[in-house]
């Protein structure tokens, strides 16, 4: 029996999954429902298939759904998708949410539907790029067995790696994806103003710090992080972090006590890397 997809607001991330599906012959695309229907349409051209509509009541029986809208609105349109009287026992509900549960989807639930959260871990900035290289994707998953079931042989046919995560630790999970990736961008952001406030052109700083950061992250996905750490800390040298931590306070408190909280953090880390403990 082959799977049938409707989707509920093929934003970035909904269109780039659809299309990947449609081109591997995974999914039949029913629907597409978004905020509005030339928006629905653009999402269809992008698929290369599905029918757009503009209202939960045109919403045709499909085996899955998909709510890829805003983290805010998934609950309302679970219970929109609920309302219509289309799910049954048979059904696929989920969401591709970092932060959210499959829990959020109880409405789905109650009317027998299976439901869960597959959250793939990739920037979606540019899906016309990413269906290039979305294959190697590592998928947070979580939720009902048989929905996952479902879900994981339809990741697997566009090279997507479910990852088992905690459900009732998602929101940790996802906090982890903000600190390796939108706060890595603001720590960079700030070693540029220091660059800066020390008589470097916003340009060159960058340039500076490229071979630095790009040998640093490799250093650490090929090392581990505690073998990857140099510097003044995994040397010892606390007295030019002294020095540094003064200088950073002068130039503003608050990243001095930010510089504060990295360095203990980074003593632990050293102490890991000495005993060998990472």
């Amino acid at each position: 029996m082959e799977n049938t997809l409707s989707i509920i607001g093929a934003g970035k991330v909904g269109r780039t999954l659809a299309h990947l599906w449609t081109g591997t012959n995974s999914v039949v695309v029913h629907d597409v429902l978004n905020r509005s229907l030339p928006s629905a349409q653009d999402a269809c051209s992008f698929i290369g298939a599905g029918r757009a509509i503009a209202s939960f009541s045109e919403l045709r029986a499909a085996s899955i759904y998909l709510i890829a809208t805003p983290d805010d609105d998934i609950l309302p349109s679970c219970n929109a998708l609920a309302a219509t009287g289309l799910l049954n026992p048979d059904s696929i509900v989920f969401h591709c949410s970092g932060a959210k549960s499959a829990a959020i989807l109880q409405a789905a639930a109650q009317c027998g539907a299976a439901v869960a959260s597959v959250h793939p871990i990739r920037s979606f900035a540019s899906p016309e790029q990413l269906i290039d290289y979305f294959a190697g994707t590592y998928c947070g998953a979580e939720g009902d067995p048989r929905a996952l079931a479902v879900l994981g042989v339809l990741f697997s046919a566009i090279g997507g790696n479910m990852v088992a995560i905690d459900s009732e630790r998602k929101i940790l999970y996802h906090a982890a994806a903000v600190f390796a990736s939108n706060y890595l961008v603001t720590l960079l952001d700030l070693a540029r103003h220091a660059y800066m406030e020390a008589g470097v052109t916003p340009d060159t700083a960058l340039q500076l710090m490229e071979p630095l950061v790009r040998a640093t992250v490799d250093n650490v996905f090929r090392l581990g992080p505690a073998a990857a750490l140099t510097g003044p800390i995994a040397r010892g040298d606390m007295a030019t972090v002294r020095l540094q931590q003064d200088a950073v306070d002068d130039w503003q408190t608050r990243y001095g006590d930010l510089y504060r909280d990295f360095a203990k953090l980074t003593v632990e880390l050293a102490a890991r890397r000495k005993a060998g403990t990472d």
